[in-house]
């Protein structure tokens, strides 16, 4: 049985109150009383946690918050809590995973600061918490954190380097080289481990002590160090292509081309002089006698700019399976399927190419399995778009795999695709790759939110401002400034806009996009009945009864706080009806019915609340607040034999449920309501008796004898003071006396 609900919010004020005056033991017995009412309830263990934490009982708060946990798996609070303790206790590595753990709660609420505190806390406590720091690395550089970004991706390196893994930490080297081409101390770490020599970690301020001195570095990097950033224009496929020229010119100057020689170096000479057509006859010739990868992946490239896109797919698909040249083939071909308008097969191999490229520079499997991931969802949404749609799509892709920074952009764009597609589903990301000047509106939409993140509001609106000059319609832009002014504190402005894309969303069939911005304007603006009644109206089109009867409650509760009582009546009228219809539970329909008498009890409309908290005992009979409201009114209407007939009702379930406090406190109320009703002092005095209150139980006899004298129930006087008497009281002869006058 649920306990009294009272009772446990007057412990918890109690405790709230012992807690504000640092009284702590006071504080965890209070809390330790609603536990008692309510033992399910979250959010009692994790004050009661608080409190034993504070009276220094490490082991009793780390018991109650792992129970909190358990109670309430998606609230970080309790886990970060018991990571505290953990700490406290000195079990370090058992409080790095629970901050990791917290980390990941927060990160499925989208609180990335909170998630990245969490890792830091984990890392400090553990270091070499490797799949920690490729987290860490990522977050900050999906937030704009450059400098912190590539401290923990040369902390990564370093890692990595120490267990000799050599190759992931240059992964990981490179990857900071991607955030800061002229970095010294990431050129350094690149430096030194192609060369095999140790490194060291960075340190705080993201410095690498102990690496080559920045003068000799100078002189070595210009040679030995292939910046990432000055990337080949032509993409993957023009890295493809240099990459094959120099493997077809070890294969020849090895011998192992000797029979084509003369072909091969003829076509390599034109290759390099920009003769395409020349180039393309001398490795036609080549390939036609020595079929080598690299003949196959020049000749296939200079067939794709030479517009001879039909004729290059076959080479170029003779060279996918090489690990080297396998993305640029990729690429190559899905330009080929483009420019044949065979854009299904385009967007396969486009989307191939991007995977490759993206994973090569993965750190450890998770990011690696994430990657996949991403892509494979990409894969199975574009298959649901129409022909025009998937055209745009991988003009979109073509886009972002060309230009010197391609490998810099890549990684921003793949960035955002994954915070739409988890922020926004399917649609958005399609929204997101069809927009015009979708590269530009993706640097836009990573400056809004770094100034977001930031606190610079202005500036975030001005650049959003900017944006929807150019992609007026692409409404996760409006949505930022929506945020934008919730932030700044114009509240009505926030919800006017989010209500109008939302009802964008609605005309566009989105509907579960369009739920979730109501439900998140709901959220920060519970009382605009404008915003819920769309969000009724929407459920109601999807036939959602459950969840539509739930927000007409919440709008007739809206009714109510704002002060008009009528329509919050009708609204709950109405919510009955359908809550009738849908066959909802009882205990939703006696909710409803509640707030309906509430509102007639409110009006003096005695009698319509009458006939209702009656329909809620039939509905539940065991409805005490129902019942007592029933003895209210009886009494109020003057019929005290009903009120009494109620209230031996009411009384029964305080007593099946042991709730003898409920007893002696609703019969003291009523007793001080109506003091000359002789049945509720005689069931006062009963009750008293019962506890052992015997100087309680003799005032309330007496008083009940006084009435019944005035009444002329001398018989009933009689008994009273007969009941007194034997319990012994002060002044005992007048008693006795009194009872012999009236014969007894």
């Amino acid at each position: 049985m649920p306990g009294n609900r009272e009772a446990y919010e007057q412990a918890m004020n109690a405790g709230h109150n012992a807690a504000w005056d640092q009284e702590w033991a006071l504080a965890v017995a209070s809390y330790g009383k609603a536990i008692q009412e309510f033992p399910e309830d979250p959010e009692a263990h994790i004050h009661l946690g608080l409190g034993l934490l504070e009276l220094g009982r490490l082991e009793d708060a780390l018991k109650v918050y792992t129970r909190a946990h358990q109670l309430a798996p998606d609230d970080p609070i309790p886990l970060e809590k018991s990571a505290d303790v953990l700490e406290r206790l000195g079990r370090l590595r058992e409080a790095a995973q629970q901050y990791v753990n917290v980390s990941e709660i927060y990160l499925g609420q989208r609180d990335l600061d909170k998630a990245i505190g969490n890792w830091e806390r984990a890392t400090r406590l553990t270091p070499g918490l490797i799949p920690i720091h490729a987290k860490l690395a990522q977050a900050y550089e999906r937030i704009g954190d450059k400098n912190k970004a590539i401290r923990e991706y040369l902390t990564l390196a370093f890692n990595y380097r120490r267990i000799n893994n050599t190759d992931t930490a240059l992964k990981a080297a490179q990857r900071a080289l991607r955030l800061d081409k002229n970095s010294p101390q990431v050129l350094n770490t690149i430096r030194a481990l192609e060369s095999g020599r140790e490194i060291l970690p960075p340190s705080d301020d993201g410095s690498v002590d102990g690496q080559v001195q920045t003068d000799r570095f100078d002189k070595e990097r210009k040679s030995d160090v292939r910046v990432v950033a000055d990337a080949d224009p032509l993409g993957p496929l023009g890295e493809a292509m240099s990459y094959a020229l120099g493997m077809l010119a070890a294969a020849v100057m090895e011998g192992e081309a000797m029979a084509v020689a003369a072909d091969a170096l003829q076509a390599m000479e034109a290759h390099r002089q920009g003769s395409q057509a020349e180039a393309i006859a001398a490795y036609t010739r080549a390939d036609g006698r020595f079929r080598h990868p690299a003949i196959k992946m020049s000749l296939g490239g200079l067939l794709l700019l030479k517009d001879r896109a039909d004729e290059a797919i076959k080479p170029l698909n003779d060279v996918t399976n090489h690990p080297q040249m396998a993305a640029g083939a990729f690429h190559g071909i899905g330009q080929a399927y483009f420019k044949t308008n065979k854009q299904r097969q385009a967007t396969r191999y486009l989307l191939q190419c991007l995977q490759m490229v993206d994973t090569q520079l993965a750190v450890d499997d998770d990011e690696q399995a994430m990657l996949n991931s991403i892509y494979t969802k990409l894969g199975g949404m574009f298959e649901k778009v129409t022909e025009q749609g998937i055209q745009a799509i991988n003009k979109r892709l073509m886009m972002m795999l060309e230009g010197k920074d391609w490998k810099i952009r890549l990684g921003d764009t793949r960035r955002q695709l994954e915070e739409t597609l988890r922020e926004q589903g399917e649609r958005g990301v399609i929204d997101f790759l069809t927009a015009p000047e979708g590269d530009r509106l993706a640097q836009s939409i990573a400056t809004i939110d770094r100034c977001i993140r930031r606190g610079l509001f202005t500036l975030a609106m001005d650049e959003a401002h900017r944006a929807v000059e150019f992609a007026p319609t692409y409404l996760p832009l409006h949505t930022r400034m929506a945020e934008v002014m919730m932030k700044e504190g114009r509240i009505r402005n926030a919800i006017t806009k989010y209500n109008v894309i939302a009802r964008t969303y609605l005309s566009r069939a989105e509907n579960d996009r369009a739920r979730d911005i109501l439900t998140t304007v709901l959220e920060m603006a519970p009382l605009d009945v404008g915003v819920r009644e769309s969000l009724i109206e929407l459920l109601e089109s999807e036939e959602q009864w459950d969840d539509a009867l739930d927000q007409y409650i919440d709008l007739a509760d809206t009714h109510h706080q704002l002060g008009n009582f009528d329509l919050s009546r009708e609204t709950y009228v109405l919510a009955e009806r359908i809550g009738q219809r849908v066959s909802a539970s009882p205990s939703k329909l006696v909710r409803i019915k509640h707030r309906i008498a509430d509102i007639d009890q409110m009006r003096l409309d005695i009698r319509k609340a009458q006939k209702t908290y009656e329909e809620i005992i039939q509905l539940d009979p065991d409805d005490e607040r129902a019942h007592r409201m029933l003895v209210d009114i009886n009494y109020r209407q003057g019929n005290q034999l009903e009120a009494i007939r109620r209230l031996d009702k009411l009384l029964g379930l305080y007593a099946k449920n042991k709730q003898i406090n409920r007893i002696t406190q609703t019969l003291e109320e009523l007793v001080a309501l109506y003091q000359d009703d002789t049945g509720l002092r005689s069931r006062l005095a009963a009750i008293y008796r019962q506890l052992g209150r015997q100087r309680d139980a003799i005032v309330q006899l007496d008083a009940l004898g006084g009435l019944q004298l005035e009444a002329g129930l001398h018989k009933d006087a009689a008994n009273t003071i007969r009941q007194i008497i034997a319990l012994k009281p002060d002044g005992i002869e007048d008693y006795q006396k009194l009872l012999a006058q009236l014969g007894g």
